[in-house]
Order: C-alpha cells, then structure tokens, then sequence
C-alpha cells in the first residue's frame, strides 16, 4: 500500500506540460517581399554592452525578419552595428540618451514612430534611472504590436508583474532564473516542480507570454505550459538570450506582417526556444558544449530552420 501511495504522489507532484508540438512561422509566398517578411524594432546594447545589440540584430536577420531597425542610444552602437550587421537599419536616439528631464519619454516616443510589426527592448540596455522610465514609457505607449521584453527591461518591473496586465498587447518576457526571482520577489528553485509553478505563475501575475530560460526551458501562457526538451548545458553562456530574444521577435513580427493570426506570441515564442535549442546543439556537435559561444547558435540556426520548414 505504501509504494501505491508514494507513485501516486509522485504521479500528483509531476508538471502537466501541454501536448504542444512547436512549429516556424509561415513562410512567405514566391512574391513576397521585405515587408512581409516582419518588421522588428529592437532598442538594445549601451556603451558598455554593444555585443547584446550585435547579437539581437544578426539573430532577428537570421530568423527571417525583412528589416531589422536598432535604435541606437549610445554612440559606440553606431559605430559598431555597421560592421557587424551592415544589413541592419539604424535609427539615431543618441541626442535623446542623458539625464535630461523627459529624455528617456522622447527616446521612447521615438523608437516607437518607428513602424514595426514587432519589438524588442531590454538586451544590454544597463540599468538605472533612464532605462526605467524609458521602459515605463514603452509598456505604457507602445501600440498592438507584439512587445518582447529581456533583461535589463524585466527588471524594471521587479516585484511589479501586475503593471503588465494594464498591456493590452501581446507581451512577452524571457527571464532567466535570477530576473524570474526578482520579478516574482522570491526565490526560484531549480527543481522541475519549482519551475514549473514559477513560470505559471509569472504568466499569471503578467498576463504576459512567459520564456523561463534554463535546463529545459518552459514556455507558458495562463493556461499552459509547454517544455523544451532540447539544448545543452554548452548553451549557458554569455549572449545566448539576446539570441534567443531576436529570433523571438523575428518570428513574432513574421506572423503580424502576414497577418496570421492563428500564429499566436505563445507558437512564436516556443518556436524561437525550439530553433535555438536544436542551433545549440548543433553547436555543440560542431565545436564541444566547453567552447561554445552565443554566436556559433546564429550560424547554425539557418541550418536547423530549412530542416524544420514545414
């Protein structure tokens, strides 16, 4: 009797995942062109993080997007977008960067004239005064198009996941363990259970599309969680989320400039996690897990989606 009771326990304690199978956004028609492909608009990188911004911009382009615009608040970005990228669009915000009254709303009203079918904001951005009311003024003004928040923009909203509910918008954050931590005001375990409950639960505090990263990173909406069961441990390392968040918002800007709307923020965001997880691993074939490197998933991520195109 006690081992019938210890499975079903354990049967009890175990995560439903939704029976989800991840597919790419749709693929355009012989006649399509740029615009059709998704414009994204990402707001990335600082003087002392332009790789995130770097990264973000290769990986959006790689994803399919039709034209990739970067605002740019820091000079360095400008200088280096170009070499890195030369196929990006730059959009100029460095007169509105500095600690002037209103600065961070002009920057934003900005970016977000900009035409986009989907944005992207947070990667290398850093942290203080203006990037909160920069990303306040985002969440607060940005239109119907699909809203990716990483990093530095998810902090903002430490302990305040409830402001997001006031977004009517889709809306997607991509937390790893330690922002998922400061955004819930609570530790997250690494336990399956624990992070499991932890991403339902930012998704319901939110009303957001949550991206958990890790070991198996989860994808959840309000009403379920899927699990990606691909990826190594090669892939904790620096750069790999501004990865996963360009491609997110390329395939995300994908279905709005078709105007698909069966192909929801939830199918865009697990379709990123899937790409990127199955680009890892063949990284991590290529090179080892030990000598991986955030780039190495962007050059292998044109490989894994024609293999998956449906």
């Amino acid at each position: 009797m006690f081992g019938k009771r210890a499975k079903q326990e354990r049967e009890e304690e175990s995560p439903e995942y939704a029976d989800y199978e991840p597919a790419l956004p749709p693929a355009l028609s012989d006649d399509g062109h740029k615009g059709l492909a998704g414009r994204v608009a990402c707001l990335c990188g600082s003087g002392e993080m332009p790789g995130a911004a770097l990264l973000v911009a290769r990986a959006a382009q790689r994803a399919g997007a039709g034209l990739v615009t970067m605002g740019c608040l820091h000079p360095r970005l400008l200088d280096a977008l170009p070499l890195a990228a030369p196929e990006a669009v730059l959009h100029d915000l460095v007169a509105h960067a500095g600690p002037v009254e209103g600065a961070a709303a002009g920057a934003a009203d900005a970016w977000l004239a900009r035409e986009a079918h989907a944005r992207l904001c947070g990667p290398g951005l850093g942290s203080g005064d203006f990037t909160r009311a920069l990303v306040e003024h985002i969440v607060a003004r940005c239109g119907p198009e699909p809203l990716v928040l990483d990093a530095d923009a998810l902090n903002v909203y430490a302990g305040r996941l409830a402001e997001l509910r006031r977004r009517r918008a889709p809306t997607v954050l991509t937390p790893h363990p330690g922002e998922a931590a400061r955004l819930l005001g609570r530790a997250v375990a690494s336990g399956e259970r624990e992070r499991y409950d932890a991403a339902r639960e930012l998704a319901s505090r939110s009303g957001a599309v949550v991206v958990l990263k890790g070991a198996g990173t989860l994808v959840a909406d309000e009403s379920r969680v899927w699990q990606c069961e691909d990826g190594n441990a090669g892939m904790a390392t620096a750069g790999a989320g501004d990865v996963l968040a360009g491609i997110l918002a390329a395939y995300a800007a994908r279905a709005v400039a078709l105007e698909d709307a069966e192909y929801t923020a939830f199918d865009a965001a697990c379709a990123a996690v899937w790409m990127h997880a199955l680009a890892g691993d063949e990284a991590a074939s290529s090179h080892g897990e030990r000598a991986l490197i955030a780039s190495d998933l962007i050059d292998e991520l044109a490989g894994v989606q024609d293999f998956n195109e449906s």
